[in-house]
């Protein structure tokens, strides 16, 4: 097909006397490219649209409803039958080939646009469809870049994930329901950095197993210590008792909750141990008397009580825990009539592949979301390469497992190079080709461009980012399922989520739990270091393969977006609208966080 240019489609607009713009003919020169269609066809197709209701001018807004409506029920027509075969058997040469053509197609793209619209002009190479025909262009695309072929040779498409429904719905929200549109403007010059910086961040690879337990006990002690004197102070406590010495009177006891076997914490089993000034012994805990708790083991909790014999601690009062303050830039807060625009953060869990295929169907789809919304940030979370995949466990792949990870960096990387949205990239403990330690490193990736390099922040698990000036909690740990299996409670009038998040707020831990689960990796020493909160964060996010969330704990808008995929169907991912640079109302703080929500894929 003979490529289509911009003056093709202004010469049928005028022949059917249609105004148009630069903007509207780019629009329509991006949807030829993408739907393989002629000028004259795609303008003959917009005249029939705009006919049937009532004479719809020819607007942006208006070619959206056009494309979605007309052109993709035209592309899913042809290829259920002639193009998705035809993808099941198409393999690649080389990535490096790939990117090159793009580049061409982009040059040529630009050269109907002026300097100033540069950027916009990108946009015109990044994927609109996963089944699209435009395999058999010069424009490459992730669909070609994450070729089944490539990785195995027995990879054939999810049929399960491929007749999924619902997508896009929305299956959970926060804040406005009704007002606010969910696009951004894929801006770069929104800032994402380490709250930390880089001396306290975890930016490069450790040495790990050569952990002592008496570098364990004094990681603990002092946790304990710490939380210890926070709440002395904040609830004018005296001081503390020793935990096992008999007296009649009620006493305040601090201590660490653990298990007096290897079980299951229930309430019968509840030890607590006291920290080394208060005599490190560890007493069985009589819960009868106290109208609500919610205890898992490592918390860190303050007791009043009595312990008669000095065998059993009988508690009366649970003390709350008390979280750290929300962050507050140094410079000075803009006034109300000075606030920015709201910044869209999109946030995507893996596996991004289906578990019966090693296929990337799922994450194409989330690159068509991100071209389509062009979200300001987006935050990708781990394993990319699911150590869990039957194929990967029983090695069934014809790359290896770092190359596979270079593609689908290479392919999200250059496949949202036209929405212009910051990308933020996550390990994982599943993350087959990567170190599996927590706190674990942030990924390498060293062939980026010097222009790729300025969009693309690598982060470590756990971290705590600065996005416009809010912070953002992340860890791709499933933290929520650990603590889930562990948590035991009375009376509390609470959900369960809801508890988890507020015991790592007040715990000021990426992980509390402890001893942590078999699956993580502890190395305390560094977790002391980059495994803490050193604030309470604007929004915390924490993927789990428990239920989607979205929800405010004690200030704190906490997100499980879930994972992109649940076994062989579509799973979910979730976005948010913030207020950068949040300012104060009347002295106090107001949450920076104006929507969310957790759609399907």
């Amino acid at each position: 097909m003979a490529s289509v240019t911009a003056e093709d489609i202004k010469s049928e607009l005028d022949t059917f006397n249609i105004a148009f713009n630069d903007d509207t003919v780019d629009k329509l020169l991006q949807q030829c490219v993408c739907h393989r269609l002629k000028g004259d066809d795609i303008v003959c197709e917009w005249f029939a649209f705009s006919a049937s209701k009532d004479q719809l001018p020819l607007t942006l807004e208006n070619l959206d409803q056009f494309e979605h409506e007309i052109l993709n029920k035209k592309k899913k027509s042809k290829g259920s039958s002639k193009g998705s075969q035809f993808n099941k058997t198409r393999d690649i040469n080389s990535i490096q080939e790939l990117i090159r053509a793009e580049e061409e197609e982009e040059n040529l793209l630009d050269a109907y646009s002026t300097p100033a619209k540069g950027s916009q002009k990108r946009a015109l190479t990044t994927p609109e469809h996963p089944q699209s025909k435009r395999g058999v262009a010069r424009l490459a695309s992730p669909s070609l870049m994450l070729s089944p072929a490539s990785f195995s040779p027995s990879a054939t498409p999810s049929q399960k994930y491929g007749m999924r429904g619902g997508r896009g719905e929305v299956v959970s929200s926060f804040g406005m329901v009704q007002g606010p549109r969910w696009t951004g403007k894929g801006q770069t010059s929104v800032r994402v950095e380490m709250l930390e910086g880089g001396e306290n961040s975890l930016i490069s690879n450790y040495k790990y197993m050569f952990q002592r337990l008496r570098d364990v006990r004094d990681v603990l002690t002092e946790k304990i210590e710490e939380l210890g004197e926070e709440l002395r102070s904040h609830f004018n406590i005296e001081e503390f008792s020793p935990v096992s010495l008999p007296v009649q009177d009620s006493i305040t006891v601090l201590g660490q909750v653990c298990c007096d076997s290897n079980g299951k914490l229930n309430a019968q089993s509840v030890l607590l141990e006291a920290g080394q000034e208060q005599g490190g012994r560890q007493v069985p805990v009589d819960l009868s008397e106290l109208k609500e708790f919610s205890l898992f083991p490592g918390q860190v909790v303050v007791m009043e009580g009595m312990n008669p014999s000095g065998e059993k601690f009988v508690a009366t009062k649970l003390y709350e825990g008390i979280p750290l303050p929300f962050y507050c830039p140094s410079e000075v807060k803009q006034e109300m009539d000075e606030v920015s625009e709201p910044v869209m953060v999109m946030m995507a869990c893996g596996p991004y592949t289906p578990s019966e295929s090693l296929t990337y169907d799922p994450l194409i789809d989330l690159i068509t979301i991100i071209n389509k919304d062009r979200p300001d940030v987006c935050i990708l979370f781990g394993p990319f390469v699911d150590s869990k995949h039957e194929q990967i466990e029983k090695n069934q792949v014809t790359e290896t497992f770092e190359s596979i990870f270079k593609r689908c960096v290479d392919s999200i990387v250059e496949g949202t190079k036209g929405s212009g949205c910051r990308l933020v990239f996550v390990p994982s403990q599943r993350d087959v080709h990567h170190h599996y330690i927590y706190p674990q490193p942030p990924f390498n990736l060293t062939n980026l461009s010097k222009d790729d390099t300025a969009r693309v922040t690598l982060a470590s698990d756990p971290c705590t980012l600065l996005i416009g000036n809010v912070t953002f909690g992340l860890t791709s740990t499933d933290i929520v399922f650990h603590m889930g299996a562990e948590e035991i409670s009375s009376g509390t009038g609470t959900e369960r989520f809801s508890r988890i998040m507020k015991h790592m707020l007040t715990q000021r831990s990426y992980y509390p739990l402890y001893p942590p689960a078999e699956e993580v990796n502890m190395d305390y020493e560094k977790f002391q270091q980059f495994g803490q909160m050193n604030l309470t964060p604007d929004v915390l996010i924490v993927p789990s393969e428990l239920r989607y969330f979205i929800k405010d704990v004690i200030g704190c808008v906490c997100v499980n977006p879930g994972r992109l995929t649940k076994g062989q169907v579509g799973g979910t991912y979730g976005r948010l609208l913030i207020q950068p640079n949040p300012v104060l109302v009347d002295g106090k703080r107001v949450s920076p966080c104006i929507a969310g929500q957790v759609v399907k894929i």
